[in-house]
């Protein structure tokens, strides 16, 4: 056991839960096995405790830095501000100069609020489309965070967010009064929205991801912008995971279908927390008619990174490296699963790409490979968050040690047992409490 997993250990009788992210658990990705903790970071290499290098072919810090960990000219900014004060009585300038960027980018809204994280600027956006439209239901499709209002969804069925993200979402904690204003529907499936709209006259807002795990089918994003706009409702774009990602700015602008606000978050500021809700002028006027405030939202090194990571952005065009290098991902992975005959079922767009194993054992599949991985000094899953460090030299590194791990899992199809070959405990698949 290493510096990381005793740290882990001591960890979890303080922490509930043992981190303050689901993602992060080691739980999540190799029981007893995962280093857990990192002492530096730089491009897409991380350090763990005990001084042990790895490549980071999994999510990139949870998908926030497409840049790069440690990138040099946003760091130079943030260490700038450190230096010369990052909060005081006075507000920071550089909110409203990334304002006006965000503005720039979306031109079709005229109004910016900030948050540091992606939950809570998803819980902003709802109530001031509910301040606007002086209703209270929200119909939802993705993940948008775990405040009440979102997580009030698994009051209605119990495992109704299981579509959304990971099965197993609790509600412990959120009033019961809440059942029934946040409705479920599922993507692609207008005929189901459109119920929604019809039966419930008091709908705020529909909140939905652009994509997660699939495209729009059958001009869906074009009918779900046509029916809010006919009935008043708020259409909510939320861009935390996928703006910046394969466009600059929001993944609307691949589909061409313009939301009355949409949320950004993860990539926007490089590994620095910083949000924004974003939206048309006269619906982000009504946040000033609700109490929506907060000390560290005003704080400077999250809009100072945000402004630095975007124009690193904009000047090499990070989006579409990124996507290319998923992209190509996409094409070995699958070259892996024939050249061993084995069933995947590939998932996300190219920047947040992954692929599935078809077999009732896929879960340990994704704990070997992980497993395997690690030993040959790979942080790596069955998906990869891809960043600008990601070199080719590095990707076929990836992948001439992930073909050996396919040609084991060939083996394990063929009756070889996977439970011998691993050193730990499956990982989990949806929330569980731990003990």
């Amino acid at each position: 056991m290493g510096k990381g997993q005793e740290l882990y250990k001591k960890a979890k009788t303080m922490i509930p839960g043992g981190t303050s992210l689901l993602s992060k658990r080691p739980e999540q990705l190799l029981p007893e096995n995962w280093p857990a903790y990192f002492s530096k970071s730089k491009g897409c290499r991380v350090w763990d405790l005990d001084g042990k290098e790895y490549i980071d072919c999994g999510l990139m810090g949870v998908g926030t830095n497409t840049l790069g960990y440690a990138n040099d000219e946003v760091d130079e900014a943030v260490m700038k501000v450190v230096r010369d004060g990052n909060m005081t009585t006075f507000n920071c300038p550089e909110e409203v100069y990334l304002a006006e960027k965000l503005l720039e980018l979306n031109p079709w809204a005229g109004g910016v609020r900030y948050t540091r994280g992606g939950g809570e600027a998803n819980a902003v956006c709802v109530r001031i489309a509910r301040a606007f439209t002086g209703r209270d239901k929200v119909a939802i499709c993705g993940y948008h965070g775990w405040h009440d209002w979102y997580v009030s969804v698994n009051l209605g069925e119990s495992d109704a967010l299981a579509g959304h993200l990971l099965p197993g979402i609790p509600t412990g904690g959120v009033p019961s009064e809440l059942r029934g204003t946040s409705i479920p529907f599922h993507y692609n499936n207008y005929e189901e929205l459109l119920k929604i709209v019809n039966e419930n006259s008091d709908l705020a807002a529909i909140k939905m991801e652009v994509c997660r795990n699939f495209g729009p089918e059958d001009d869906f994003l074009q009918k779900v912008r046509q029916l809010a706009t006919e009935r008043n409702i708020v259409l909510i774009f939320d861009e935390c995971t996928s703006g910046f990602r394969e466009t600059f700015g929001g993944l609307y602008l691949k589909y061409g279908v313009e939301p009355d606000m949409a949320v950004y978050s993860k990539t926007m500021g490089n590994g620095y927390g910083i949000c924004a809700v974003v939206g048309r002028k006269d619906i982000m006027e009504a946040a000033q008619g609700s109490w929506i405030s907060s000390t560290f939202w005003t704080e400077r090194i999250g809009p100072t990174a945000a402004l630095a990571a975007l124009k690193v952005m904009e000047r090499i065009h990070s989006w579409n490296i990124i996507t290319e290098i998923g992209t190509n991902n996409k094409v070995r992975w699958q070259q892996l699963a024939d050249k061993y005959e084995l069933k995947i079922t590939q998932w996300g767009i190219p920047a947040l790409a992954g692929y599935t194993f078809n077999s009732p054992n896929a879960l340990a599949y994704k704990t070997f490979v992980t497993q395997e991985m690690l030993k040959k000094g790979y942080l790596a899953g069955t998906s990869m968050y891809t960043c600008i460090a990601h070199t080719p030299e590095i990707i076929d590194g990836y992948f001439t040690e992930l073909d050996k791990v396919f040609a084991q899992i060939r083996e394990f199809e063929d009756g070889r047992d996977v439970m011998k070959a691993l050193d730990g405990p499956i990982c989990q698949a949806g929330f569980k409490r731990l003990n």
